[in-house]
């Protein structure tokens, strides 16, 4: 399948400059009294520089970009895998699909730029580090053609700031150390600037193209600065963009610069009819501003279609939400921790969004004995029950190679 990309119309933003004079000159009319030339008097329009034309709230069909590939969003909400590039194509894509057409699983979360920055496929964008970076693993048409075909509803996964390709190609987007070296965590991941323009343009880019596809969610993953920020911002050189004369101390700029991409990407997004969601730690539901990362729960669930929060049993710390070794008790951790995020959601009224988890589907042995269990049919059974149960049908699985527990039961509503 050719898929065929277009504009019906273009969406063009106007400021007015000036506006001639709306008086007629009397010599244009010879047969004018000469008196009356004479005393008339010119009008002029007062004018502003405010933008002539702006986006509206809800964009008429006429100026949304149609990608022509017809995936509806799922009758029963989304329900869905985490495909890596490699995992995207071959046999893989072959044995995830089998899974999908013989469960309640029907979408699929696939990688368009990953972890390292790099694209998995051509988006065909002119835009230069979009084109240095993209490696062709992914067929996109035959992508879209496949998951069309089985009517697997497609979101592209875009890692944002955690982007090791564009911050070696440009230290000065990035974060350096007083040798002028890009930092990096202790796995070896770097991170570009949230407070850096051309990044958020660099991503957004990734994700029109991404629609244009036909993916009908944008996620955005990693959307934060690195983990235990906070202990660092003043030790590392970088810029901070818009807020350098900020009054606002580092922790409120940490927050707004995160937030204010988000508002920026879901504007930018508007004409091409996506579902925009984001993904962000569990614990910030908790504390409702995640001081280090610069997540705020409230905020980014304001700008967004949908909220998935990482609540994965293993990444919570003995004791949080009331579960002595959390990691044991999949269910337990999933049910308390949702009564958390709906009353937050809640105070959001009209405006929340949806909610749709990330779920638990692998073993995290790194905890040690007797601070985990083996993961598989049962204990993904449980987090999705707990969901059900407090009145969530949506979610996604995580498991970084793309293996999932095929006997769970993934829908509680039969």
């Amino acid at each position: 399948m050719k898929i065929k990309k277009h504009m019906s119309a273009g969406v063009v933003g106007l400021s007015a400059v000036a506006l001639l004079s709306t008086s007629v000159l009397a010599e244009d009319n010879p047969d004018t009294d000469t008196d009356e030339k004479t005393n008339r008097e010119t009008t002029y329009l007062e004018y502003s520089q405010e933008p002539l034309l702006s986006m509206p709230e809800n964009l008429p069909d006429q100026f949304a970009y149609d990608s022509l590939v017809d995936i509806d969003y799922p009758e029963d909400g989304v329900k869905g895998v985490y495909l890596t590039g490699d995992a995207a194509t071959g046999e893989s894509m072959n044995e995830l699909t089998d899974l999908l057409n013989t469960t309640e699983l029907n979408s699929m979360v696939i990688d368009v730029k990953d972890d390292d920055g790099t694209m998995v496929m051509d988006l065909d964008s002119d835009h230069e580090y979009v084109q240095q970076f993209t490696q062709e693993y992914v067929d996109p048409e035959e992508l879209m053609h496949h998951l069309e075909e089985h009517d697997i509803y497609p979101i592209a996964r875009i890692v944002i700031f955690k982007d090791k390709q564009l911050a070696n190609e440009r230290p000065d987007l990035s974060f350096t150390d007083d040798e002028g070296e890009v930092w990096s965590d202790a796995s070896g991941a770097s991170y570009v600037n949230p407070y850096e323009r051309e990044v958020w343009e660099h991503n957004v880019e990734v994700a029109k193209q991404a629609a244009k596809l036909g993916f009908r969610d944008i996620q955005l993953d990693y959307v934060r600065f690195p983990e235990g920020f906070g202990s660092l911002d003043e030790q590392l050189n970088y810029s901070r963009g818009d807020y350098d004369e900020s009054d606002l101390d580092n922790v409120e700029q940490r927050v707004d610069a995160v937030t204010e991409f988000v508002a920026y990407a879901r504007q930018e997004l508007e004409p091409y009819d996506v579902e925009l969601s984001a993904d962000i730690f569990g614990y910030a539901a908790l504390v409702q501003e995640e001081p280090n990362i610069g997540q705020s729960f409230t905020r980014i669930s304001e700008n967004v279609d949908v909220i998935s929060s990482m609540i994965y049993p293993s990444h919570w710390g003995p004791g949080n939400l009331g579960i002595e070794l959390p990691d044991l008790e999949p269910y337990n951790l999933v049910y308390n921790y949702m009564d958390v995020e709906n009353a937050v959601l809640e105070e959001l009224g009209e405006d929340k969004p949806r909610t749709r988890p990330w779920l638990q589907d692998f073993t995290a042995s790194y905890l040690g004995e007797g601070n985990y269990i083996e993961y598989g049919d049962h204990e993904v059974s449980e987090q999705i029950r707990a969901l059900h149960e407090q009145g969530v049908e949506e979610y996604l699985l995580w498991n970084a190679a793309s293996n999932y527990s095929e006997g769970a039961t993934f829908d509680f509503n039969d």
